[in-house]
């Protein structure tokens, strides 16, 4: 084994996304994994704690104690038979009020030409045993620090980064989450950012042009957004409907029962109102009303394993967008190799192989999402001088980070900037905070003495008693918080629309497609002038511009037509009248057989039935593969009479048929889904455009 140069201060350095960021102990706190849940009230009177939380999705007990008595209790702790793993509380230098918690898991990408024999010499000595190969990266794994090892991962992980036969040694931390956005201001009920909207503090074009995207699609269920949040009440009407909910997840309780907790969890309520707010005749309506919600309760915390497991299932159970409205307490969080390369295999791999679109908060401290800057009058001197600024998950490349920009067409004070700013979206505004969880939000430093006008945002909010303001609908939520889910909802109406394309496509789509608003004035606080575009037609405020759902829509039907040629047509039609049975989910088939062969490349349906309530009926279109297509669902209410044609543009999921061969044998099926109304399928026509 080779040595590299000799670090300083071993224990006190973490390896992070190929950088060496320099920590400080925290002098009250320490944390321990224990061997059973029911270890903490035996360790409690050993250690005599001022209070114990749990973290890591109580994978870790954090004990806080009287600094005089830390070390003690540390050592207390160690030696008890109800502990496997024993470590500090560190916080960043440069972002003191972040804090760091060990786990007892260290990534290790050795160099390729490194064999097992020479991995197990390497990782025996300090104690580490193999927990999991890393899939997706060569010769990289996943160790556990075991028992007999004499240092903590920190140190261990910088030993191995002297050794030239070592590429990558991280750490597996823990960092508590913030929410991008705490509502502070009473806004009016009114949705601009939808569609136009008459007001002296709103301009007419200030929208993102979804009322007219809607004459396109409104989303459909098999769309959905996974939204990873605080927890989400899903008693509320506008998350509700058919099919609205897929794959429930609590992470954190590790259940299928996503629900807020404390009376503070309401930030995923609100946000998954933004994205896909059902149409129900009643509150508020999302960017994308007709799709799926996936929704995700958080730990509170990040570490490897919490973010794998929250994209893993985002992956695993179909979701088409994940949105993120959130962002790691810290002012420079590089992402872990795991990390980057969860999110890597989401945006490539997800959705059959088309990948899911990812999207983030770009963050609300009015600084570059990677950059630095100079500090001064932080309240408490919390942040000063030359400070490196860098949000991980916002720069990795396979990622949509959005920004806010204001109901005026300015950008939001607070919304953070920089060249890895993809588009804006709309929200309120408002002054720069930093979310920090020992002390909450903190204003950002200089302070702005000019006023931050705009309106803000209006979505659902927590029923009851809980939640921002007093009814099931907030009208003070905004930040990049609010930008992010209409983003997230704009993507699920270019897949609605477009589901073949993949999520690099659909970013491209979002910045081609983006109107390019200006804003010309200083930034209040820091001076700078980022509201233009550069020659690529860039801008560090804005990205390549504020998203416009109906181009974005039009623009992913046109690339599903474009180079799409025929030969020749078949057109049968089925006359015979048949009634529809009450009340039974099979209900009545048509079939109709196709001699002629050839691969489709185009399709319409056109059916015609009389029904006492058609709100009770699905139609369907099987394929002679034996799929089904869901045409129609019960949408219909108390209408009597359909006459329609489905075709690829206004029934999306009819792409489904094209590619497959024409010849064998096509059917309708309707079926009644409640009892008390009946009907008759008059007729259905079926018309294919061959190749």
């Amino acid at each position: 084994m080779t040595n590299r140069s000799d670090q300083s201060r071993p224990g006190l350095i973490l390896q992070r996304g190929g950088e060496e960021l320099l920590l400080s102990r925290v002098s009250d706190r320490f944390t321990t994994r224990l061997t059973a849940p029911t270890a903490v009230d035996e360790l409690r009177s050993l250690i005599a704690p001022l209070a114990v939380r749990p973290v890591a999705r109580g994978e870790l007990v954090e004990w806080q104690v009287a600094p005089d008595h830390l070390e003690s209790a540390l050592a207390a702790a160690r030696q008890s038979a109800w502990v496997q793993f024993a470590s500090r509380v560190y916080r960043l230098a440069a972002s003191p009020r972040s804090w760091i918690y060990l786990t007892d898991q260290i990534t290790v990408q050795f160099a390729p030409a490194v064999m097992a024999a020479q991995r197990q010499a390497i990782a025996a000595p300090p104690g580490l045993a193999i927990a999991q190969t890393l899939a997706g990266i060569p010769n990289t794994f996943v160790y556990r620090v075991t028992p007999s090892a004499s240092e903590n991962p920190l140190k261990i992980a910088n030993h191995l980064m002297r050794l030239t036969e070592v590429l990558t040694a991280e750490p597996n931390v823990v960092m508590a989450t913030a929410p991008q956005y705490r509502p502070t201001d009473n806004l009016f009920r009114q949705q601009w950012h939808l569609t136009p909207v008459v007001s002296a503090l709103v301009q007419p074009n200030a929208h993102i042009a979804a009322e007219a995207a809607w004459d396109l699609t409104r989303g459909t269920r098999s769309v959905v957004v996974a939204v990873c949040d605080d927890g989400f009440d899903l008693a509320h009407p506008d998350l509700q409907g058919l099919g609205k909910i897929v794959a429930p997840k609590d992470l954190k309780a590790q259940d299928a029962v996503p629900l807020p907790d404390a009376t503070t969890d309401n930030h995923g309520t609100a946000c998954a109102g933004l994205a896909i707010g059902e149409e129900n005749a009643s509150g508020i309506v999302g960017v994308a009303p007709g799709c799926g919600l996936m929704p995700l309760r958080m730990t509170g915390f990040l570490d490897d394993a919490a973010i794998e497991e929250m994209f893993r299932w985002a992956m695993q159970q179909g979701a088409a967008v994940i949105s993120c409205s959130w962002s790691p307490a810290a002012i420079k969080y590089p992402l872990s190799l795991r990390q980057r390369l969860v999110l890597t295999q989401a945006a490539t791999q997800g959705r059959d192989g088309k990948g899911c679109v990812i999207v983030f908060s770009a963050g609300n401290a009015n600084r570059p999402v990677h950059g630095t800057v100079n500090e001064r009058d932080w309240p408490r001197n919390a942040v000063s001088g030359q400070t490196a600024w860098l949000s991980g998950f916002a720069v990795h490349p396979d990622v949509i980070t959005v920004s806010a920009c204001t109901s005026l067409n300015s950008k939001s004070a607070y919304s953070n900037w920089g060249r890895d700013v993809a588009v804006a979206a709309p929200s309120n505004n408002g002054h720069p905070t930093v979310s920090l969880p020992e002390t909450g939000s903190i204003k950002t430093g200089p302070p702005i003495a000019t006023a931050t006008p705009g309106r803000g945002m209006v979505t659902s909010d927590r029923t009851g008693t809980a939640g921002y303001d007093l009814d099931a609908y907030t009208h003070t939520f905004g930040g990049t918080s609010s930008a992010c889910p209409e983003v997230a909802g704009v993507a699920a109406l270019v897949l609605s629309a477009n589901p073949s394309l993949t999520a690099r496509a659909v970013k491209q789509i979002l910045q081609q497609t983006a109107d390019k608003i200006t804003d010309t004035t200083p930034d209040p606080q820091l001076g700078t002038r980022y509201g233009t575009y550069d020659q690529q037609g860039h801008s560090q405020w804005f990205g390549y511009g504020r998203v416009n759902a109906y181009r974005a829509v039009m623009e992913a039907k046109r690339r599903l037509w474009q180079g799409r040629t025929y030969t020749r047509t078949v057109a049968l039609k089925d006359d015979f009248l048949t009634s529809i049975p009450d009340n039974q989910a099979t209900g009545v088939s048509r079939p109709q057989q196709v001699r002629t062969t050839g691969t489709v490349q185009d399709l319409t349906v056109h059916v015609t039935l009389a029904h006492d309530y058609l709100g009770d009926v699905e139609v369907y279109l099987r394929l002679p593969t034996g799929q089904e297509l869901l045409l129609q669902g019960r949408t219909l209410g108390n209408q009597q009479q359909l006459n329609r044609q489905y075709n690829v543009q206004n029934t999306p999921i009819l792409i489904g048929a094209i590619g497959s061969s024409a010849a064998g044998r096509w059917a309708l099926r309707v079926s009644d889904r409640a009892p008390g109304h009946t009907g008759q399928l008059l007729n259905w026509q079926l018309t294919l455009a061959l190749l």
